[in-house]
């Protein structure tokens, strides 16, 4: 038993009374008895990035039979559903996300019966599977784009995507000022077949990204095709990708985004919406999506993801009759800091449960610093720009990880859904000194190496400490390299002992399906000042301290800590769950 999962000990002292106090507010989510018992309401979902997940052929790229070989790790973590980062087929300019192919497998990763045989097994392991869809743009290799290239403007082939007329005497300047989530001009030339400038195509990712048009009937029944042929494979749902995009303002306007607008915002806030994000024409393409995957058994599952805020506006798309979960990007974006936790999960739970959906909790993914370094980084930081070695205001390791254990102990007894990035069970930083050299994030080069981008949090986890690549391929490949003290991290050197990231994980997610946390009722414990969390759900009352200074804790069995306890105190940046405490003060 490690020294997280403690029952019996008892912590007998009475926590001390602060004149602040929080709020007692009770919230209740919509439980999943209430619509069915759909098992996403409550699901933890594990998020794997192949490409440095594990690589069974040693090329130095994750695949899927890599992913096959280690699925049996995430059935003992004990989570729920594992959701697959694009895997299609790809020129890779952007990690997969540049698809030239839905409906096939990238060699680079295997193909359709690695896929296959990715699903069986997860099956006979009782994991539910979710693979993503990019919808908002194609590759530019797709063969689409090729033959709109070669089509003349104003064809049927050319219809499938955002091509317009330049403006200025010769059309020489892009039909509007907007830029690229990956900086620059999201507007870029064509040269036509005889040579000529031609039409202008939008980009609002990289110029090999571009964006198709939504409102043509053809792009619509094509990506109706694409979600049947991987739901008839047996696909339990997808995460779609930039779910706030495909739709554009009539007319193109122009639009300056705020200055402090993170990359894949764009802009988005309480008070101004980019004409290229979070138009109210997709929802209606949702609500066609969800009558498809209505006809499918099994409670089939959209994840959106949609930088939009605020949550009451998020909240459109998980509305009965469109997407059944969205990420929650304002609850990863909440700092340590238990008044903006407090203020985030009450919003969370109140907005969600009033169109019916469960709220999701996200600490980490594949386009943010890692949160054992994010919670500890006093630099700027606006979302997918990344760390690197020229940032100010680096984070402290041991402070990092000591914050980002509370929080996860935190989110994973919040009722709702929970989505883990791979390595966070392992407790990875983000690695910050990659070598320029090795830097493969388009924004690195779209920004002239002014922004790090996200290779800091995709680099390939480790499985053993003292293999190859630590585990991730047999021949010591890795597409990015792994920094050499990540042997520490390795799954290898975790797993059992005592007090590790690894087994803390473990026996939350083993806590969390014992008590029925994801569909219990939360109520907010009074008598902590503004520096503490305390809540009960489901018979367990948390607690996390985010202040300087340790406090008591009330009477109660330890069922789990993130931190060594020295009698009833808790020590700051740590969190602990407790079984059958009454009300402090």
């Amino acid at each position: 038993m490690s020294s997280h999962e403690t029952t019996g000990d008892t912590l007998d002292s009475p926590a001390e009374t602060d004149t602040t106090t929080a709020p007692d507010i009770e919230s209740t989510p919509s439980s999943g008895a209430e619509r069915g018992g759909e098992w996403w309401r409550t699901a933890v979902i594990y998020q794997v990035y192949p490409r440095s997940f594990a690589d069974a052929d040693g090329d130095g790229v994750g695949d899927l039979p890599g992913i096959t070989s280690r699925l049996d790790a995430l059935a003992d973590l004990g989570v729920d559903a594992v959701w697959l980062s694009p895997f299609y087929t790809s020129p890779q300019h952007d990690a997969g996300y540049d698809v030239a192919d839905y409906v096939d497998v990238d060699p680079l990763f295997g193909t359709l019966d690695d896929f296959d045989a990715l699903r069986a097994r997860a099956t006979e392991l009782g994991l539910r599977l979710i693979v993503d869809l990019v919808p908002n743009h194609t590759s530019s290799e797709h063969a689409w784009f090729r033959a709109a290239v070669a089509a003349a403007p104003g064809s049927a082939e050319r219809a499938r995507y955002m091509f317009r007329d330049g403006t200025g005497p010769d059309g020489d300047l892009p039909p509007n000022n907007w830029q690229s989530v990956f900086g620059g001009p999201a507007w870029t030339r064509l040269v036509e077949p005889d040579g000529r400038p031609g039409q202008w195509y939008l980009h609002l990712f990289d110029t090999s990204q571009p964006d198709l048009d939504w409102t043509n009937p053809l792009v619509r029944s094509d990506f109706v095709d694409v979600l049947r042929f991987w739901l008839d494979r047996g696909v339990d749902g997808f995460r779609v990708d930039v779910a706030h995009g495909m739709i554009k303002a009539d007319g193109l306007p122009d639009y300056t985004p705020p200055a402090d607008a993170g990359s894949m915002g764009g802009g988005e806030t309480a008070d101004a919406t980019p004409p290229y994000w979070a138009q109210d024409g997709v929802h209606e393409i949702y609500r066609e999506w969800h009558q498809v995957l209505a006809e499918y058994p099994g409670d089939r599952v959209m994840v959106a993801e949609a930088w939009v805020e605020p949550l009451s506006k998020l909240a459109k798309w998980v509305r009965p009759d469109e997407m059944q979960q969205a990420f929650n990007f304002a609850y990863l974006e909440t700092g340590w800091s238990a008044t903006a936790i407090r203020r985030v999960v009450d919003q969370s739970i109140e907005t969600f449960s009033s169109v019916g959906a469960p709220s999701t909790w996200v600490l980490s993914n594949h386009d943010v610093v890692r949160h054992a370094s994010r919670l500890a980084l006093t630099a700027e930081n606006p979302q997918g720009h990344g760390i690197g070695p020229k940032s100010a205001g680096l984070p402290i390791a041991e402070l990092g990880l000591a914050r980002a254990r509370a929080a996860s102990a935190v989110m994973l007894a919040l009722p709702g859904s929970a989505y883990l990035y791979q390595g966070e069970e392992l407790g990875l930083p983000e690695a910050v000194d990659l070598p320029d050299e090795s830097r493969q994030d388009p924004t690195w080069f779209r920004t002239e190496g002014e922004r790090y981008g996200r290779d800091g949090c995709r680099v390939p986890i480790p499985w053993e400490s003292g293999a190859p690549a630590f585990g991730f391929s047999a021949t010591g490949a890795s597409w990015l390299p792994q920094p050499e003290d990540w042997s520490t991290y390795a799954r290898d050197e975790q797993q059992g002992v005592a007090g590790s990231t690894l087994e803390l994980y473990r026996s939350a997610l083993a806590l969390r399906a014992e008590h029925e946390l994801g569909a219990a009722h939360l109520t907010w414990v009074e008598g902590y000042d503004a520096s503490v969390v305390a809540f009960r759900s489901g018979g367990v009352t948390v607690v996390a301290n985010t202040g300087e200074v340790a406090v008591e804790l009330p009477v109660g069995d330890v069922l789990l800590s993130t931190m060594a306890l020295d009698g009833p105190a808790l020590p700051p940046n740590a969190a602990v769950w407790l079984a059958s405490v009454d009300d402090v003060g």
